[in-house]
């Protein structure tokens, strides 16, 4: 017993110290507190502004931030912010003209009268919603930047509908509808590319705690955003000058800081664009862009807007047809299909026609995701060697036999994703097979 009380005086005689961390991930840990012993006394030294101010952010950004997420995540959500606050700046001065339009304040107005153009002007935006999911719901995906750009200029379009709606009482119904509807656009489009958006910022699987943080991230904005909307609404009150320079001005800053958002995004899946540019670049030089160098490249703004400029190779895409119907196409194409079916492609699972420049590819029965991905690819090629005066059939896929799957192997290890190409669906397919005479088809 007194060995005992010896070893611990002699332990308690030196100074010990004990550190508290806090993270999930080891490389970013934040020190909350030290604790000293020396002696029979204890002293704690707590960090508590450091502590708070990380539980503070951790209500905002994912879990294990900055590292469970990938590098274009924090200026897109800056940007992102940006435009949120003033969306719901514009939005306080849209409604307010909305209401006023509607006859809230005037004696004259009823309840009956306001409910109705109300619920009208829902149901419009839910038809509206539902058409555009019918005509494009396949296209968001594969073209989410354009997309989060149009989504926003159709809100900006929508609040425009509500601030004019007052000046012109006769359509006032009218106005607000096409105003629902094109609101009704911007939810569809918006909310389709944030979730691909949000697989492209996971790293750590943890796509449903960046899209719980984005909420934070917006709500935030939304509150701050509306703040500001009463103060602006209540100054420009009475001043329609006033409250159309701010309206405008804000919109313009709006899209801006929209364009800003979507340029800092570097996706790393194969779309039509990022495919078309990274192959003519490999053909050139047998060396594979990064995501990056890509974004840089491709357009984010409809491309009738951009095709007029730049090199015109980069929009080859454009001329290929993916999974065409065969009962679409004339008795001469059938005809040469069955040819292609037995020669260039009989063991293939996809054949290319080309026609006046323009490729279109028959996809088989069997063809699976990688299948689609090469056929785009052979088609692309193919497009490319149109023109020249050679077999195109034979050295296009001479060209996919000699480097697609090396071509594949350097995406792969440049970043990126090459399970599928992002595409609207291949809904239709062939299957192809020949018979004797006396052979009976089924």
């Amino acid at each position: 017993m007194g060995a005992e009380n010896s070893e611990t005086r002699q332990f308690r005689s030196e100074t010990a110290v004990i550190e508290e961390w806090n993270g999930t991930v080891s490389e970013k840990l934040t020190k909350t507190s030290t604790i000293t012993i020396s002696g029979d006394s204890v002293r704690k030294s707590a960090l508590r502004f450091n502590h708070l101010s990380r539980r503070i952010l951790d209500a905002f950004v994912p879990e294990g931030f900055p590292s469970s997420v990938t590098p274009d995540y924090v200026p897109f959500q800056i940007w992102d912010t940006l435009q949120g606050l003033s969306t719901y700046t514009k939005t306080m001065l849209s409604t307010q003209a909305l209401l006023s339009a509607i006859g809230v304040g005037e004696k004259s107005a009823t309840v009956i009268g306001a409910t109705f153009q109300w619920f009208l002007r829902d149901l419009t935006g839910m038809l509206g919603g539902v058409l555009f999911t019918f005509y494009q719901g396949s296209n968001l995906d594969s073209n989410a930047k354009m997309w989060r750009l149009v989504a926003d200029l159709m809100n900006d379009i929508g609040m425009l509908m509500d601030l004019v709606s007052p000046l012109f009482p006769s359509a006032f119904v009218f106005i607000v509808c096409l105003g629902s509807i094109s609101r009704s656009f911007t939810g569809v489009a918006s909310g389709a590319t944030r979730a691909a958006l949000t697989q492209h910022f996971t790293l750590q699987n943890n796509a449903a705690d960046i899209s719980a943080k984005e909420g934070s991230q917006e709500t935030l904005a939304t509150m701050i955003g509306m703040a500001l909307g009463m103060l602006v609404a209540h100054i420009t009150m009475g001043h329609s000058l006033a409250i159309w320079f701010c309206f405008l001005s804000l919109t313009v800053f709006h899209m801006y800081a929209n364009y800003k958002a979507v340029r800092c995004l570097s996706l790393a899946t194969l779309n039509y664009e990022r495919s078309s540019i990274l192959l003519l670049h490999y053909m050139k030089t047998g060396q594979v862009l990064s995501p990056k160098q890509v974004s840089v490249l491709e357009h984010v703004l409809p491309l009738w807007m951009t095709s007029w400029t730049g090199n015109k190779d980069k929009h080859l895409y454009q001329r290929v047809h993916l999974g065409v119907r065969i009962s679409t196409l004339n008795s001469d194409e059938v005809v040469e299909i069955s040819s292609l079916a037995g020669s260039y492609y009989n063991k293939g699972k996809y054949i290319l026609l080309e026609k006046k420049g323009t490729i279109s590819v028959i996809m088989h029965r069997d063809s699976t995701a990688a299948d689609i991905l090469q056929a785009f690819v052979h088609a692309l090629v193919f497009t490319k060697l149109v023109g020249q005066d050679r077999t195109l059939h034979l050295e296009s896929q001479s060209w996919i036999a000699k480097h697609y799957e090396t071509f594949v192997l350097k995406l792969q290890s440049s970043g990126w994703r090459t399970e599928r190409l992002l595409s609207p669906s291949v809904a239709w397919k062939a299957n192809w097979f020949s018979t004797s005479p006396d052979e009976k088809v089924d």
